[in-house]
């Protein structure tokens, strides 16, 4: 499986408008390879880099499998889950200091789960389908960004 974007490479540099520097709109990605058995997938974008543990940026469970793209500045189908800002839908890079990684991270679930709109990204990992979701590997770790100096600006 795996997760691609067009706006940027693999290891690359998010682009500012997809950041609170600027639109902090979400950006367009491409999925493909999911699993034939696949039920629903699972979108989590996080920075294990920020000061107070893991920032959970956009978190989307029950995702259709057959989905092949996230279009730039929407949200996919399926059910919004909580970010760690306390919302639903995506919140862009924002690094307080130096570099950060954002990894977007996409899981294939051989079922769909059986939790409401804004649950939490633990939410997710306790669910009954927790051995399903800890076993699939995400291959995608698609972008860094540096504080923007403001000298720069």
């Amino acid at each position: 499986m795996k997760l691609t974007s067009p706006a940027f490479a693999h290891n690359g540099a998010v682009p500012s408008e997809f950041t609170c520097d600027s639109s902090d709109v979400s950006p367009p990605l491409t999925i493909s390879d999911v699993p034939s058995n696949a039920k629903s997938l699972v979108l989590i974008m996080d920075d294990p880099d920020a000061p107070v543990g893991t920032w959970d940026h956009w978190i989307v469970f029950n995702i259709p499998p057959s989905a092949k793209e996230i279009a730039k500045g929407t949200e996919p189908k399926g059910t919004a889950g909580k970010n760690s800002w306390g919302r639903t839908g995506y919140g862009g890079p924002c690094p307080p200091s130096g570099t950060h990684r954002y990894f977007f991270k996409l899981y294939a679930l051989d079922t769909q789960l059986n939790l409401p709109e804004g649950s939490a990204k633990k939410d997710l990992l306790v669910s009954p389908s927790h051995e399903v979701l800890k076993n699939f590997v995400p291959k995608s770790k698609i972008g860094v960004r540096q504080l923007k100096d403001q000298s720069d600006a």
